[in-house]
């Protein structure tokens, strides 16, 4: 869906709509919503005959921050706009903030973006990825020092699932898998050993990227490659180098906008919406 700048600045042209919008969002569904009054000079609402407060920024991502709600708002809708992500330098820049300021609220606004708990079916895919880490052997892929492993799993023209892990161990990927697939489901793998044992609660079938096979019919892990491709190029380009501490919050970034893609919402609501 299209949603430009302009949509954007005429639905929440100031804080006191945003709040009005988080109000009414969490509470609205309240039998005497009608009866609550915005309190003057003070970010809560009370009931006209109660005198009952309700403060909608609690126990959201706003709570305690001194940072203006249109500014909160922006930077929600640059994360939304932007494919590759958006790096802190450039929430600083847009809103006027301190570095420290903006890298918190990029950070605060990825809670917004976990995956989802469903399961995937149908055809899936399962593959590893790699990422960070300089120095050491310098290695690509399986063996490689200095980065943390990805497992994913994604549902062809479906959902991904994706996390960051300590190794790619059959104990490791096995309940991985299981937690996100529904058994029975048409599991895609390589070669790689470690899918050997929950394979057998699948309709497991590899393809053997050693030989130079990487398609035979349909088995094919393409559509995983892809996404990984896409995570790779953006944590590059964008953020440059992200630490193992944070590294699955990035990673939830773009699978909640690979799994959005097809959304008739613009993302910026969806992610409004999960406030």
């Amino acid at each position: 869906m299209k949603y430009t700048i302009k949509d954007f600045q005429r639905e929440f042209p100031n804080d006191d709509v945003c709040l009005d919008h988080i109000f009414a969002q969490r509470f609205g569904d309240l039998p005497d919503f009608d009866k609550y009054y915005r309190v003057k000079k003070r970010k809560c609402y009370a009931h006209s005959e109660t005198g009952a407060q309700i403060h909608p920024l609690a126990d959201t991502i706003f709570h305690k921050s001194s940072t203006k709600l249109t500014d909160w708002f922006l930077a929600i809708y640059l994360m939304s706009q932007a494919k590759n992500g958006v790096s802190g330098k450039e929430i600083e820049r847009h809103l006027g903030v301190t570095y420290k300021t903006a890298w918190r609220m990029a950070k605060q606004i990825r809670q917004l973006m976990n995956q989802s708990p469903s399961m995937l079916s149908g055809t899936v895919e399962a593959d590893e990825t790699y990422i960070g880490g300089k120095g050491g052997n310098n290695k690509r892929g399986r063996g490689a020092e200095n980065k943390t492993a990805v497992v994913g799993v994604v549902e062809r023209k479906g959902e991904v699932r994706a996390k960051a892990v300590e190794n790619v161990k059959s104990s490791t990927i096995t309940p991985l898998i299981r937690q996100n697939v529904q058994i029975g489901a048409n599991l895609m793998t390589d070669e790689w050993p470690s899918y050997n044992k929950v394979g057998k609660e699948y309709n497991h079938q590899k393809v053997l990227h050693r030989a130079k096979e990487y398609v035979r019919g349909d088995v094919h892990t393409n559509t995983i490659e892809g996404f990984w491709s896409q995570l790779k190029r953006s944590i590059d380009g964008t953020y440059h180098q992200v630490s193992k501490k944070y590294l699955q919050t990035y990673v939830d970034e773009f699978a909640f906008r690979y799994n959005h893609r097809f959304s008739s919402l613009h993302l910026f609501q969806v992610m409004i919406e999960k406030i």
